[in-house]
């Protein structure tokens, strides 16, 4: 499992320059207009990198090569999906982390001060576009995979206001609550989980 993962780490090693490009052009796109661009920025960049790793796959073949050594489907699917989690990771905090810089250096940016409940949303949203995403990818893998992560960038782009202004208003209303989080955050990881087993299921029965 962990030499899989050190895999995805190897192909992606020579464009992680794309992801801190990622990382840079959503600062620059969010963070001066949008009054919640910690969610924004970090979500843009841990989906960009995925969609980037995905692609690496689809153009390295990696995925016929990887099915003719003793490991099991099931394995590599756990893989990927384990990569995924850590490029959440990675571009929540490193969101979280450039605003809290912002936050001491430029004050008068008025950016909101961030909490760990911030951080969890961010990561939440993320692995509900992983658990849509990653059955999609598996199920049309090469024929389909471009038109999969245009059509989600395209999505993203288009439902970054709207969703902004929905969680503002959430909030207004009261829906904070520990007890909606809690019932939110079980549906999101009961979400995650029905996904890998959907896309287990489908790359198992895809011949390579």
């Amino acid at each position: 499992m962990l030499n899989l993962i050190r895999k995805d780490y190897i192909a992606l090693k020579s464009s992680l320059w794309t992801i801190i490009f990622y990382f840079v052009v959503f600062s620059v796109a969010f963070i001066p207009t949008v009054e919640m661009s910690m969610y924004f920025v970090g979500i843009y960049t841990a989906f960009g990198s995925i969609m980037l790793a995905t692609m690496i796959d689809i153009k390295n073949h990696n995925h016929k090569f990887l099915v003719t050594l003793p490991i099991s489907r099931r394995n590599i699917v756990q893989a990927k999906y384990l990569s995924a989690v850590l490029y959440t990771l990675f571009g929540v905090f490193a969101s979280s982390g450039a605003h809290w810089l912002l936050n001491v250096l430029f004050p008068e940016l008025n950016k909101p001060d961030l909490s760990v409940l911030d951080i969890l949303i961010s990561i939440g949203m993320v692995l509900v576009l992983i658990s849509i995403y990653m059955p999609l990818f598996y199920a049309l893998s090469k024929k389909g995979a471009g038109i999969i992560n245009t059509v989600f960038m395209f999505v993203l782009i288009i439902l970054a206001q709207p969703v902004a202004s929905l969680m503002s208003m959430a909030g207004e209303n009261g829906m904070g609550r520990a007890s909606v989080y809690v019932v939110v955050s079980v549906c999101i990881l009961l979400l995650f989980i029905a996904s890998y087993f959907v896309t287990v299921r489908l790359f198992a029965r895809k011949d390579l």
